[in-house]
């Protein structure tokens, strides 16, 4: 859905310069199964807000889900940070629709962007699930190695813990959690490359890690500031603008539904009150938007254009009906 030219684009936040990398813009799952509870009861949220949400996030005819699987690489500072990794290349991940065996070339779409691996220096894994740790590691030789071989890995620990063979893998709740820590995070300890982290991390004078634990326990953000400009990377906080519309929506893939829900409204309330810039991992379109107060809700602000550079007005949602929520 998305024009080949369109996978790699850049914009500046004070002196920091962001780069965006997409790897697909596409339909996913069935809206009920990715959001059950998506608009409160009574609500359709989808249908009435279809203007703006398709084809960019909403696809009617078979009422799927839209989403993008993307990474960012910041310049910041003298350095090159990459915000996760996307799913990997080949990786066995039965279950995992798209994610099992899939085809991608993050390198390939980062050495557009002017990025070889060994420039990295910082990986960032918000979290992690499978489509943000794939491209850790690659294939050499039969053994799994640090795809950036130069770069410090940071790594929430309480998902290192929580996916980790101390914890049996998430407690064994599905058989991928394994294969994805042993390929893809079990390398980066090994290498020596691996650095564990809880509550704040200060990356450089611009750039913070936060955790926003719910969708897993150790679910970060990472926060830009630098000059005037604002600007908050939030992983898998949100997967689509109805949860901004609703922020006690929760996809499935949420953990601990309730402290999701007490994360995003926290995080959007902070972002509405000092003009950080949303950018979630999945957002296709634009990629990143405002988010502004709506009494003790949220609505959106305006979206940045295709090339990132500057902001557009929004048409106006439509809010599901109100529901008992966490207070922002």
């Amino acid at each position: 859905m998305m024009d080949e030219n369109e996978r790699v684009q850049s914009m500046v936040l004070g002196d920091v310069e962001v780069i965006r990398v997409v790897e697909w813009h596409e339909p996913f799952l069935p809206t009920s199964g990715m959001f059950p509870d998506a608009g409160g009861a009574g609500g359709d949220v989808w249908k009435d807000n279809e203007e703006w949400l398709a084809p960019d996030h909403w696809e009617p005819d078979r009422d799927l889900a839209v989403l993008a699987l993307q990474s960012w690489v910041l310049r910041s500072g003298g350095r090159t940070v990459l915000v996760d990794t996307g799913a990997g290349d080949g990786r066995e991940r039965p279950g995992m629709g798209p994610f099992h065996r899939s085809r991608s070339d993050l390198p390939g779409l980062l050495a557009r962007a002017g990025v070889r691996p060994q420039d990295v220096d910082v990986v960032v894994n918000t979290h992690l699930h499978v489509d943000h740790v794939g491209w850790n590691t690659v294939d050499v030789d039969g053994q799994w190695v640090p795809t950036f071989p130069n770069a410090e890995y940071l790594i929430p620990a309480a998902d290192d813990f929580h996916y980790g063979p101390d914890n049996a893998y998430a407690n064994g709740a599905q058989a991928v959690d394994r294969l994805v820590y042993e390929d893809s995070i079990a390398p980066i300890h090994q290498a020596g490359q691996s650095v564990l982290w809880d509550g704040v991390h200060r990356i450089d004078e611009h750039l913070t890690l936060e955790s926003a634990p719910g969708h897993t326990p150790g679910s970060s953000v990472l926060r830009l500031a630098s000059g005037g400009d604002r600007a908050v990377f939030l992983g898998d906080l949100l997967h689509s603008p109805v949860q901004i519309l609703d922020p006690c929506c929760n996809s499935n893939a949420c953990l601990a539904p309730e402290q999701a829900v007490a994360s995003r409204r926290r995080v959007l309330g902070r972002a509405a009150d000092e003009r950080e810039l949303l950018v979630p991992a999945h957002f296709g379109g634009a990629g990143a938007l405002e988010v502004r107060r709506n009494g003790d809700g949220f609505a959106l602000g305006a979206w940045a254009t295709a090339d990132l550079k500057t902001l557009k007005t929004p048409k106006t949602p439509r809010n599901p009906k109100k529901r008992p929520s966490a207070s922002a």
